[in-house]
């Protein structure tokens, strides 16, 4: 997807179809309640157990959006009142109609839905939006810190690990005195900034990664083995208890950001063929994340059902891919119609950036 600029990169929308596919994987095969694959299931390939873990792919997402708005504002002043005009253009208009689709589900289904308008007015501030929106509340949570954290990277390179370092000094102090933090570090702000502050530190970083091809597979490996370990020690590593969530947000972050620094430096990817395609998934990642919530129980039951029988993981994997590959259609509509006609309205939100001198800040002629 092009962004206001007309700057369009085919490799970042890679990244967020992996993104989708990780967490369609993650509902997919494990449903809400540990079916058709149960928690804790550890398969026996290592690399699957990314796959298996899922919900890592919002971790994936959100060092994106660190990385891709420290890439489009690099060198450019920042409007901040229209970048929030062009981000509501983007993400309201398909939340707005999955929350009254929900309400109508429910109403329809005889439910009381006054608690359900309360979560919505909460969602503001609170992880309460259905159908994943409760990530939509902390990215918007991303964009009020945003200015602050690119004014810390103009400064230094490396000074905004010090939002990080003081994230996990922060969820250590919550653990310690409250038993867990996992409420806090999964579904908040004050995890998921690690994710977004570290696509930005390694956006500047990233001429260090280029071709390092080595590097990359190490940390792939590396990813594995982390969610290797946390699968087979699932009913600890994943308790709501588990010091785990101290820093796991912090892990992902790093492993991530990385990936994605390699990857958008390291390969001249052109538009077209199976690139093409891919990236289409990525266009349409907001509305696959959205939508497959109302779909995947379904699709989960019909495919064990009718096509093959969801026994294992890589059974469960192949058939969340088949179930992306549907959503994919169901994105496409729901950008033509709900979201691209708004897309019209956006802004022009930089200017360049007169050159600052790297000593003070200050902007010299």
């Amino acid at each position: 997807m092009k962004s206001t600029t007309g700057e369009h990169f085919v490799g970042l929308d890679h990244v967020r179809a992996l993104a989708a596919f990780l967490v369609i994987c993650w509902h997919f095969n494990h449903g809400a309640f540990g079916f058709p694959i149960p928690f804790g299931a550890a398969p026996a390939m290592p690399p699957f157990a990314i796959i298996d873990q899922g919900h890592t792919g919002v971790a994936l997402f959100m060092c994106l959006s660190g990385y891709l708005f420290a890439k489009l504002l690099d060198g450019k002043q920042i409007h901040f009142p229209s970048f929030l005009w062009n981000r509501a253009l983007r993400l309201l208009p398909l939340l707005i109609v999955v929350i009254v689709l929900h309400a109508l589900l429910a109403f329809l289904a005889g439910e009381g839905t006054r608690a359900y308008w309360t979560g919505i007015v909460e969602g503001v501030v609170l992880p309460t939006l259905p159908s994943g929106g409760w990530s939509i509340t902390t990215e918007f949570h991303f964009y009020l810190v945003l200015p602050l954290l690119l004014w810390f990277a103009r400064r230094s390179k490396a000074l905004p690990v010090l939002i990080v370092v003081a994230a996990l000094c922060a969820r250590a102090v919550v653990y310690f005195g409250t038993g867990e933090v996992w409420s806090y570090a999964y579904w908040t702000i004050v995890g998921r900034i690690d994710q977004f502050t570290m696509g930005i530190v390694l956006f500047h970083y990233r001429g260090a990664l280029r071709g390092r091809h080595a590097v990359a597979m190490g940390l792939v490996a590396t990813t594995a083995l982390v969610f290797y370990v946390i699968d087979v020690n699932d009913k600890v590593a994943m308790a709501h208890s588990s010091p785990l969530w101290i820093y796991l947000a912090t892990i992902e972050a790093i492993l991530y950001s990385t990936l994605i620094a390699w990857y958008d430096t390291s390969f001249e990817i052109r538009n077209v063929g199976v690139a093409r395609v891919i990236g289409l998934v990525g266009s349409y990642s907001y509305s696959i994340y959205l939508f497959h919530f109302f779909f995947y129980e379904r699709a989960m039951g019909f495919v064990h059902r009718h096509l093959m029988p969801l026994t294992n993981i890589y059974a469960a994997t192949a058939g969340a891919l088949l179930f992306l590959i549907g959503m994919t259609a169901v994105g496409h509509v729901s950008f033509q119609v709900i979201e691209k006609p708004f897309l019209r309205y956006r802004r022009r939100y930089t200017v360049s950036r007169p050159v600052d001198d790297v000593r003070t800040g200050a902007a010299v002629a």
